[in-house]
């Protein structure tokens, strides 16, 4: 191994090791620690063996079936492998609609009462959810090999982010303004790091993209208060106020919500412009300032279209349900659109774009800045593993 790939090497595992030090850090600092809670206490996740009766029932326009099972329970514990039967009520007009009858073989979650009795509460379905996520962890290995690894190593340092230090910030009654940037500003700079290496292309994309998410929050903060938003956008957004002894800010909940979403498009715009001009320096090192800056913004110009397309598309798709039960009842547009729930998306998309817009520019200054301060021949020190 080389000089260069030694040190690239070093990098590499410095930000590593500091990329978890911080979880373990904050996460200890934070000092949150979950309240034994006894609400699963009588949940278990077992499998039907067998069909036992079934009856149909008509009550009005109403069609409704009752199905008793029998089920082995496999939750680890004292129960485990115990035989019960247990009640499942398939309801509606329309039956199909619904989730089907339970089968033999089927895994599902059971609930007991006091009395003893049990029922039906759901599906497990998070076995195929990990079969799904495993298939794509193995495709991400095989075809992006070292690179892949490091995306995913990446990715998992930045949930650690948010399920080890954000969320339990916020139940210990954290600033989330001030816990939200940070942990954007450890993506940023995880991510880029990991992913790309310590070199100036790099470094370009991170202050590009810090602008960006800046400017973001900066517009976020200013709307919020303008538009008197109160947090509460569904239903279940006012158990938050009672989770913790000091209600949670529900604003602040938007805020982080917008800034966290957006940080990924932001990020893609920087690491896409500082990549590009990075290879124009390559090929032409006497390119100067004012070229590599125009360059910037055109490569930003051609890029924004579809980055902004599919920041907004995202935002849409998951709002659509609630869209569609709004214009199915006949809310009129200026309604539906004043509704908070669909102002917050909308602030959501709208901001992200801010976002992804003003990163263009100060990522192609910053990249115009830095290949251009000196004139011998530029030295690139990629990731190790290149």
């Amino acid at each position: 191994m080389d000089k260069d790939n030694k040190r690239a090497l070093t990098h590499y595992l410095i930000i590593v090791s500091l990329a978890l030090a911080f979880l373990v850090v904050g996460n200890r600092v934070v000092g949150y620690t979950p309240e034994e809670r006894d609400s699963n206490a009588n949940v278990y996740r077992a499998r039907v063996t067998s069909v036992v009766s079934e009856q149909e029932h008509v009550s009005g326009d109403e069609i409704w079936r009752s199905i008793v099972l029998e089920a082995e329970i496999t939750e680890k514990g004292e129960r485990r492998g115990d035989r019960v039967q247990f009640t499942q009520n398939v309801r509606g007009h329309f039956l199909e609609r619904f989730p089907r009858a339970a089968q033999a073989g089927d895994r599902v979650m059971l609930g007991v009462s006091p009395q003893g009795t049990w029922n039906f509460i759901d599906y497990v379905r998070v076995h195929q959810i990990i079969i799904l996520g495993g298939i794509f962890v193995a495709l991400i290995l095989i075809f992006g090999r070292i690179k892949g690894f490091n995306a995913l190593l990446a990715l998992g340092l930045t949930a650690g982010a948010v399920f080890l230090v954000f969320i339990p910030s916020i139940f210990e009654g954290r600033n989330i303004y001030l816990s939200s940037i940070i942990v954007c500003v450890y993506t940023v700079l995880v991510t880029l790091f990991i992913i790309n290496g310590v070199s100036k292309k790099t470094a370009a994309a991170i202050a590009g993209c810090l602008g960006g998410v800046v400017a973001a929050g900066l517009i976020t903060f200013i709307m919020n208060t303008s538009m008197m938003l109160t947090g509460i956008t569904q239903s279940e957004s006012i158990h938050l106020l009672h989770l913790t002894a000091t209600p949670i800010n529900l604003n602040a909940i938007i805020f982080a919500g917008i800034i966290i979403g957006a940080v990924g498009a932001i990020m893609d715009m920087a690491v896409s412009v500082s990549s590009s001009l990075w290879e124009i320096k390559i090929k032409k090192p006497d390119t100067d300032f004012g070229e590599i800056f125009t360059s910037g913004l055109q490569i930003g110009k051609d890029i924004l279209g579809s980055n902004i397309n599919t920041l907004i598309l995202a935002y849409i798709g998951s709002s659509l349900t609630i869209i569609l039960i709004f214009l199915g009842f006949d809310v009129s547009i200026f309604r539906l659109m004043n509704r908070e729930l669909v102002i917050v998306e909308l602030l959501k998309a709208i901001v992200g774009s801010f976002g992804i817009f003003l990163t263009m520019p100060l990522t192609a200054f910053v990249c115009a800045v830095l290949y251009t301060r000196k004139k011998e021949e530029v030295i690139e020190i990629y990731s190790p593993f290149d």
